[in-house]
């Protein structure tokens, strides 16, 4: 039996429910089919925004959805996706698939998304291949309602008042796709177009920059030697997980080895020292910790599903993923007093999805309902926990967290083990509780999926395996599960 001790009285950090946030790209069906259909569409939908996946999102609580990209972002150009549907000009999207785009979901749609769902937009700003300008007047068009040329061109499209814009990113992964940038070359662009965004009518942006990808620590420190908290209030870090550690022969999403599987986890929890380095780096130049880490890219990549576009990026989702999402909620979570945001990629059929269309159906992921499982978690305040660990030839396969949140203490536990479930006494100190529910997200077989003929089969169930007495908690955690018990 193992044993884990949750201190009541040690509040560490709170966590910020935007770590439980969003992406979504034009990329693939994930705009398009997933998200939005067209008011034409025989697909149920609310100005062409689809209803079920509109819904599904909602009720996950998105606190935050990250848009138009990615790559994405900094190649478009948002006026052309404004005015009248039929006149708004098409381009290619070069980096996914060379597709053409009507530009049918623009800023308008966007703002209606999150109106609808009910988050705080996030928007990346293209400085790849736009201009400060062009940024510039965004902002202006989105949040200014006295009278200028950009809110009178507002009001013609159909929106009298302002939106109100928090989350600004100011280009997007400059290192690679963004423009192939220098750090030094970026940071000197960003204070730049950062000057020029502004804020109007009380309406206040977080000002995001490009920070790094992976372990590119040199890129945190020349952006931190350049970039004040006067210029920015985080910054960005993407990290995917790849099974084999190759983006040349990534892995199959559903048909993997148990080597790949331990071999996922591991390459997952990577992120934990990835992040810990860069605070470090972070502090030296920023020791009051003014500066926020925001990891607005993570989860899964696998090679993509047979017959599919390889530009899409389109996989199937299984219980692996729902363990590996749990171990790096985890992990945001122990790192909660600094990261103030995390958005996984992408939200509708893409990479590690929440949700999958195909037509007029839609399923669940696994990874979906360890969103709402772990929702709890928003806004408490994160507790000191400590225990033993397990491991599978050096692998760890036994992750937790515990916060407060209005006097009820919720506990999350995650067993990666294929063959051994776990005896664990959960200790609560001082604290005596008086009522304990409990579900479970577990499957016999880790490559199980929920599919559009099969139906969700992969969901939470009532968890009745572990018993209370005073302030212990008994539990049988089994192969292959992510537990979750809210503690009166």
């Amino acid at each position: 039996m193992k044993n884990i001790s949750v201190n009541t009285n040690a509040k560490l950090s709170h966590i910020s429910k935007n770590i439980f946030g969003h992406f979504s790209e034009h990329l693939g069906r994930c705009i398009y089919e997933g998200i939005y259909v067209g008011e034409d569409s025989s697909i149920p939908n609310t100005r062409g925004i689809r209803n079920d996946v509109a819904n599904a999102l909602k009720a996950l609580e998105v606190p935050v959805l990250r848009w138009p990209g990615g790559c994405f972002a900094d190649e478009y150009h948002w006026m052309d996706g404004i005015g009248k549907k039929s006149s708004r000009k098409k381009m290619v999207n070069t980096h996914w698939g060379g597709v053409t785009e009507d530009n049918s979901f623009g800023t308008h749609e966007f703002f209606d998304l999150c109106e609808i769902i009910g988050c705080e937009p996030y928007i990346s700003g293209n400085l790849g291949s736009g201009t400060v300008q062009e940024l510039s007047q965004w902002i202006e068009y989105i949040t200014f309602g006295g009278l200028s040329p950009m809110s009178e061109l507002r009001k013609k499209n159909g929106r009298e008042k302002p939106w109100k814009l928090k989350y600004l990113g100011i280009g997007n992964e400059s290192w690679g796709c963004g423009g192939n940038m220098r750090p030094q070359y970026y940071a000197d662009l960003y204070r730049q177009y950062q000057t020029y965004c502004r804020n109007y009518d009380g309406n206040e942006l977080y000002k995001v920059a490009c920070g790094p990808s992976s372990d590119d620590y040199n890129w945190t420190e020349e952006i931190m030697k350049a970039i004040k908290p006067w210029h920015t209030k985080a910054i960005s870090l993407h990290y995917y997980t790849i099974p084999t550690g190759s983006w040349e022969k990534k892995g199959d999403a559903v048909e993997f080895t148990d080597e790949e599987y331990y071999n996922t986890i591991k390459n997952a929890v990577k992120i934990d020292d990835m992040i810990t380095r860069h605070l470090d780096i972070m502090s030296a130049y920023d020791p009051k910790h003014e500066i926020g880490l925001i990891v607005d890219e993570w989860g899964n990549w696998f090679d993509v599903e047979n017959g599919t576009n390889p530009g899409f990026l389109y996989q199937q989702n299984t219980m692996r993923d729902a363990i590996t999402a749990a171990f790096n909620f985890d992990i945001f979570i122990r790192h909660s007093d600094r990261i103030v945001m995390a958005n996984i990629a992408q939200a509708v059929n893409v990479l590690q999805s929440v949700i999958l269309t195909e037509g007029e159906k839609m399923v669940r992921t696994p990874t979906y309902f360890v969103f709402d499982m772990y929702r709890r978690h928003m806004e408490g305040d994160r507790l000191f926990v400590s225990g033993d660990a397990s491991d599978k030839n050096g692998v760890p396969t036994l992750s937790y967290s515990a916060s407060v949140k209005d006097e009820t203490v919720f506990l999350t536990m995650t067993n990666a083990s294929l063959t051994d479930e776990e005896e664990l006494e959960v200790s609560f100190g001082d604290f005596v509780p008086s009522k304990i529910k409990a579900e479970i997200l577990t499957t016999d077989d880790i490559h199980k999926h929920n599919t559009f003929d099969g139906g969700e089969t992969v969901v939470p169930k009532k968890f009745e395996g572990y018993a209370f007495n005073g302030n212990k908690l008994r539990v049988k955690l089994p192969k292959n599960s992510v537990a979750a018990f809210t503690v009166i």
